[in-house]
Formats: C-alpha cells, structure tokens, sequence
C-alpha cells in the first residue's frame, strides 16, 4: 500500500519498457514491510537536467535509481560523487541527504563483477573487452580494473567518451594496459556488450561472434530479454555467460545499503522478485 509517508525512489531512464528493477525492488519491500516504492519515470534527454532538479524538490523524495541514457549526464548534476562514480564518469544512484544535497554512486560495474565471480568466472591477470563507454561500460571498466585484470580494450563509437574513459582508467591504475578502437573480440577472457544494442528488434550485433573464443566468458548489461541475440549466438559458441538482470541482482544489497534500507543477498531478492519480460 503507498501512503503519504512513503519513501518515493525515482527509476530515471528513457525508454521505461526494459526496466526490471521496479519487479525486484518493490517486491522485496512489501515483503519486509519497507515503507516505500521505486517508480519508473520515463525522461528524455533533453529534459533531464530540469526534471532531476525538479523530482527532488518533492517532499516525499527519497533517491533515485539512474539508466539508460542518463548515467553520465547526471555526474554534472550531483554536489557529490563516491570515487568509483568519478573514475567511471557515470552515476547510477542518487541519494538525498539531510543537507538536502544530492550524493551519487555508481554500482553497475560491482553488480557485474560479483555476477562473474559467483559464477566460477576468473578476472585477475585476465584480458578483457568492453564494448560500450557509456554509463554502464563505463562503470564495468573501472571495477574490472579494481580486480585486478592486466589488459582492458575499450571500443565506443563515440570517441571522446571512450578516450575519457581510458585516460581516467590510466591514470587511476597505472600498471594496468589500456587500448582503445577495436571490437575485435579474439583473444579475450571475457567480453562483455555495455552497449544498448539488443534492445530494439533488428539492432545488429555488438562484435563479431564468430571471433569469440569458446572459453570466454560473456556478459551482457542488456535487460529486454533475458537471453539477448547476442548472448544467444554467445551461446552457440558453447561460451559461458551472464544475462543482464544477473548484475541487476548483485548490485542491489549495495543499492540497499545506500539507500539506507535493510541488508539483503542476491538469492533472497530472487526469491520475491516478480520478472516478466
């Protein structure tokens, strides 16, 4: 039941049918009896900014949860941001403080790394491509480096962010080598598409499949579908892999957390989670 005393949890993204995380969230809520409620709102780019300041001059504004296209804009929007956001140049979560400021962090890339790990996947010494700079590829890159793997490609269409990102990742973990301008996937111990492609019916591939190597393991941030044509054609290449709500699961304890709420596992949320697709 919401009520006027219920903590509202903005979902910020464009467009709202791919979200997942309201089916987790408020399950988990109402069965803990947690006094409050993540509703998706769907905000274009070119309103975000004005929209942000405005949804947080609500009385019954609790935070935040921020997707697609929003996570790196929202770095310029924030009065602060944890280290992890500041290395990745994106922000998935947004906190109101007593002071009323607006604190931000980004979890997508702990969600990530924890998913690979839980499934048996290996990332220290490891090489490993990233196809997509934007707020979640972004993010997956800076904690793939806290791991400790020894080569990370990078590849975006848009040349800026991935050099940003690159140069970021330079200078925060010195020893680690970083490229930049393929999406060749070829000798990599793991993969992974941070891009929006797979979202929309038709859209392409994000690399060339057939240049994977059975061993690699494959990760998807895409959340349409559970098995996306590209972890599909991943699979057929007897890849192993991990779907886009798996690092949804993981990154919610530390969403939780930050939020102020109750500490929960991953296995506990799927146990009430309601996932349609």
């Amino acid at each position: 039941m919401i009520s006027g005393k219920t903590k509202l949890i903005a979902h910020l993204g464009y467009p709202t049918e791919s979200f997942r995380a309201p089916m987790i969230y408020n399950p988990y809520f109402e069965k803990h009896g947690i006094d409050a409620v993540v509703v998706p709102m769907g905000c274009k780019s070119e309103d975000y900014a004005d929209f942000v300041k405005l949804v947080f001059r609500l009385s019954n504004i609790h935070g935040a949860l921020v997707t697609m296209p929003h996570k790196v804009t929202t770095m310029a929007l924030l009065d602060e941001a944890s280290t992890t956001a500041q290395v990745a140049g994106a922000c998935n979560a947004i906190r109101l403080d007593a002071d009323g400021r607006l604190v931000g962090d980004m979890f997508d890339g702990e969600g990530f790394v924890r998913g690979v790990l839980r499934k048996g996947g290996e990332l220290s010494g490891k090489r490993a491509l990233v196809v997509g700079s934007g707020g979640a590829g972004s993010a997956i890159a800076a904690s793939l480096a806290r791991t400790g793997v020894v080569e990370l490609s990078l590849f975006d269409g848009h040349e800026p962010s991935v050099k940003g990102l690159a140069a970021r990742l330079r200078q925060a973990y010195p020893g680690l080598i970083v490229s930049t301008g393929s999406n060749d996937p070829a000798g990599y111990d793991l993969v992974v598409n941070a891009t929006p492609l797979g979202m929309k019916d038709g859209d392409p591939l994000p690399m060339d499949v057939s240049r994977i190597d059975p061993s690699t393991f494959v990760g998807e941030v895409v959340m349409k579908t559970e098995i996306t044509p590209f972890l599909a054609a991943a699979r057929e290449r007897g890849c192993r892999f991990q779907v886009g709500t798996d690092m949804l699961f993981e990154q919610i304890p530390a969403y939780l957390e930050f939020f102020g709420f109750r500490h929960a596992t991953p296995s506990e949320l799927r146990a009430v989670a309601k996932i349609t697709y």
